[in-house]
């Protein structure tokens, strides 16, 4: 990515798909040129978090919502230590932000940090085009970096797929860390970090969780050296077939029969524990209002969303797997996709979407309330 900032908002840019076609409009943020799989997100608030979650890593993001920047960029609604979304693109940017926590405007952040975007573009046209075509490479170019169309067609074709790319290690921390728990702590929990957002650990602390946070690349020995009562797996970005380690961690810890709880990524990797595989899905679920049901109540919730790939698992029957049975305990209303699954005879679940949804909605944040339940029910089988 090259990256200049003068001038950005009067200067053109252009947005090319691998498929030839392209948008043009002005540069937003950075003045440059970037790649990345062009995905659009149908939240109409919460950018900020968006553009911090590290399962945005090498994705060009499309803002559906018209507008975009009204609220700024504040010290406090960041889900990780940066913006991770290869590039942004926008409608109608806000002229100024109006917020009484705003610190600065959405442009200069994504200035400051690189990131190249483009504003001033059709983008339910583009949306439309991406949910026909399916998401697919792209590139942001200004400034220095336009060139003929044939030519800029040639860069993006020359991109690596998301098919394929293991880029989980790439957001994950390299050191432990730990969160302490909120008041008298309850339990302790080894959270494996594939691109961990931060408000997943924070919404655990509230519970009286204590949270160790492990590199993606943690062994069975370092989570077992922390003395977990139970054990969670992270969203993350990229594609779940390429992660063989966390799934030889994770068939660990189901070996041992410790509690476990997985979202997002972390649903991906029990799936494949369980021998289910795993596919790319047309143009995935990006956004804060998808539904879904929990088939163990029948409830519908309103749910945060942002996967790229689903498991392929049975939806009409329980599964006999090796950990034994497992049935699919959630599905997206919209597509029948796999949202949830959860072991019948020891004590493991996951989803596919983000229940601690910084930025809303909070319909599922009782999934957390469900893990310490099932670390209670374990320690109190333990004492009997």
């Amino acid at each position: 990515m090259t990256t200049s900032t003068r001038g950005a908002a009067r200067t053109p840019a252009v947005l090319v798909l691998e498929d030839g076609r392209t948008f043009r409009g002005r540069a937003y943020g950075a003045v440059g040129e970037t790649f990345g799989e062009a995905v659009f997100s149908t939240g109409m608030t919460g950018y900020q978090e968006t553009l911090t979650d590290p399962s945005y890593d090498r994705q060009i993001v499309v803002a559906t919502a018209p507008q975009i920047g009204n609220t700024g960029w504040n010290d406090e609604d960041d889900e990780s230590g940066r913006i991770w979304v290869s590039g942004y693109v926008v409608r109608d940017p806000a002229r100024v932000p109006s917020n009484w926590r705003s610190r600065r405007s959405l442009d200069d952040e994504l200035t400051a940090q690189g990131v190249v975007g483009i504003s001033g573009i059709d983008t339910r046209a583009l949306t439309r085009h991406l949910r026909e075509r399916g998401s697919m490479r792209a590139g942001i170019f200004s400034g220095d970096a336009l060139a003929p169309d044939a030519e800029l067609v040639r860069r993006v074709q020359a991109q690596p797929h998301m098919k394929g790319a293991s880029l989980y290690e790439e957001v994950a921390t390299k050191e432990a860390y730990v969160v302490p728990a909120v008041g008298e702590k309850k339990f302790t929990v080894a959270a494996i970090d594939l691109g961990i957002k931060g408000m997943t650990p924070q919404r655990m602390a509230e519970r009286g969780i204590e949270v160790h946070v492990l590199p993606a690349t943690a062994t069975a020995e370092d989570v077992y050296a922390v003395e977990p009562d139970g054990v969670f797996f992270s969203n993350g970005p990229g594609d779940p077939a390429t992660a063989d380690g966390p799934v030889a961690l994770m068939t660990a810890v189901l070996e041992r029969k410790t509690p476990l709880f997985g979202i997002c990524f972390g649903n991906q990797i029990l799936g494949r524990a369980l021998g289910f595989g795993t596919y790319k899905l047309k143009y995935g679920h990006r956004g804060i209002n998808q539904p879904v049901q929990d088939r163990t109540t029948g409830k519908v919730e309103v749910t945060a969303h942002n996967h790229g790939f689903a498991v392929d698992a049975p939806l009409d029957k329980v599964s006999e797997t090796k950990f034994g049975r497992a049935e699919v305990s959630h599905v997206c209303l919209n597509d029948d996709v796999v949202e949830g699954l959860q072991l019948l005879d020891q004590p493991a679940f996951s989803v596919q979407y983000h229940p601690e949804a910084a930025a809303g909605p909070h319909d599922a944040a009782y999934l957390f309330d469900r893990f310490t339940s099932l670390m209670s029910t374990v320690r109190e089988g333990q004492r009997a």
